[in-house]
């Protein structure tokens, strides 16, 4: 028994020395255990100051989602246009510093080639985004500190956080004796081995440190080449201000699905010269106006005023502008009312002329007529504004646009009822071919 009691008490000591050991590790090593939180010795007004400075580039497109989050029931490579946003909290530690949590969201495309429910999707992250920020915040805290003491030189020039991890020394067993360890070594919690309690040398450590530079040069060249190499898909569209609206039809009196924010890019479904019908996911669809929009490179306005090509020598326009105001000017018939203005640019060939502006004009009535009846508006006429020294604006009543086109008017009988300003930039069209 006695022998037995001995054991016992033996194990009892080590048990004891391990919980020792534990009680006196700072909170901000052990905390590093996980993926998402840390704990620092510096005061939360010090961290929160890095913390802001690095929260506002925290985030962007993933070249590879591949490393960054975690497999659910479908595969990575089915998702696609990664995007990434880190949120970080600090808080006050009960030891005197602050502690630091971070969360990742990911957002990718998921294209779902069978059962027709692609769309944007939250991937859970593994934790390396969370990692990388925190060790951001080391490397920043790091170099504070460097730059408080370069004059003392208390450190390197050049700082890592695997060399300015905090290294404890675990206490001794009270008999005095070393368990096996030599007297004054300490255990590394960063790499987890025990070291010597001799530093490395400035050498050594510059040595260290270019290393992990030249890795981390190689991994974002890697990473800017898979950029490169992947193809854009040409039939999304990226929303280009936060809060667009997404409507439930093309009209501007429509129901709001939801407002996207800037950069959310969508599958194009339709589009005409003033709205863009996309496939916000799954079954749920919504319109989108072409101005707030960032088209794909090979995607052009439409310029023409029929889908035939333009004759040589005739100059061509686009719609450079759209928005729903209060009609510009003093015409009784539209006088303090709400239109759709549209303001046009000429795009090539000779200078415009009265007839090529109207000839396009009546083409872009007959488009916005057609649009305005898709669904009730408030909207009372369509103005047309030709941005140029020979331009001028051309406007026209809902009621006169739908007498025009149910055959109630002629060309010649709509026009007159329309509004010129100035009129001799439009006489020729007025008074003849059309």
């Amino acid at each position: 028994m006695r022998e037995l009691w001995q054991v016992d008490a033996s194990r009892r000591v080590a048990i004891l020395f391990c919980l020792v050991v534990l009680m006196v590790s700072e909170p901000s090593t052990r905390a590093q255990n996980t993926t998402n939180e840390r704990e620092f010795p510096q005061s939360k007004a010090v961290v929160g100051k890095i913390v802001g400075q690095l929260q506002s580039s925290a985030s962007g497109k993933l070249p590879v989602l591949d490393g960054f989050a975690r497999t659910g029931d479908r595969a990575l490579d089915h998702y696609s246009r990664g995007y990434y946003q880190c949120s970080a909290t600090v808080k006050s530690a009960p030891s005197g510093g602050s502690r630091v949590q971070v969360s990742a969201k990911i957002t990718a495309w998921y294209a779902d080639e069978v059962g027709g429910e692609s769309g944007y999707q939250v991937l859970p992250s593994n934790g390396r985004l969370e990692s990388d920020f925190l060790d951001r915040v080391v490397e920043a805290l790091a170099g504070s500190i460097a730059t408080a003491g370069a004059t003392a030189g208390a450190l390197p020039r050049k700082s890592s956080p695997a060399l300015l991890a905090p290294t404890i020394s675990a206490p001794e067993p009270g008999d005095g004796e070393s368990g096996g360890r030599a007297p004054g070594s300490s255990l590394s919690f960063k790499t987890g081995i025990i070291s010597s309690e001799h530093p490395a040398s400035p050498a050594t450590q510059k040595a260290i440190v270019d290393k992990h530079e030249e890795e981390l040069t190689a991994q974002a060249k890697s990473l800017a080449e898979i950029l490169r190499n992947t193809a854009h898909p040409a039939n999304l569209v990226a929303v280009k201000k936060q809060g667009t609206p997404i409507l439930t039809s093309p009209n501007e009196g429509a129901k709001v699905v939801f407002l996207a924010d800037a950069e959310d890019e969508f599958e194009i479904l339709d589009k005409n010269v003033n709205w863009v019908h996309v496939r916000i996911s799954r079954l749920s669809r919504g319109w989108i106006r072409r101005s707030s929009l960032e088209l794909p490179e090979a995607d052009t306005p439409i310029a023409a005023s029929s889908d035939a090509p333009q004759p040589a020598g005739v100059p061509t326009f686009q719609v450079r502008d759209e928005q729903t105001s209060t009609f510009p000017g003093a015409w009784e018939p539209l006088r303090g009312k709400t239109v759709r203005i549209l303001t046009v640019q000429k795009t090539g060939g000779p200078s415009s002329n009265a007839n090529a502006k109207m000839d396009f004009a009546k083409a872009l009535f007959e488009k916005e007529y057609a649009e305005l009846v898709k669904a009730p508006s408030t909207t009372a006429g369509v103005v047309l504004i030709f941005d140029s020294e020979d331009g001028g604006m051309v406007a026209a009543p809902l009621l006169t646009l739908q007498a025009w086109k149910d055959g109630t008017l002629s060309d010649q009988a709509f026009w007159r009822r329309c509004f010129f300003d100035p009129p001799k930039m439009f006489t020729p069209s007025t008074t003849g071919s059309q």
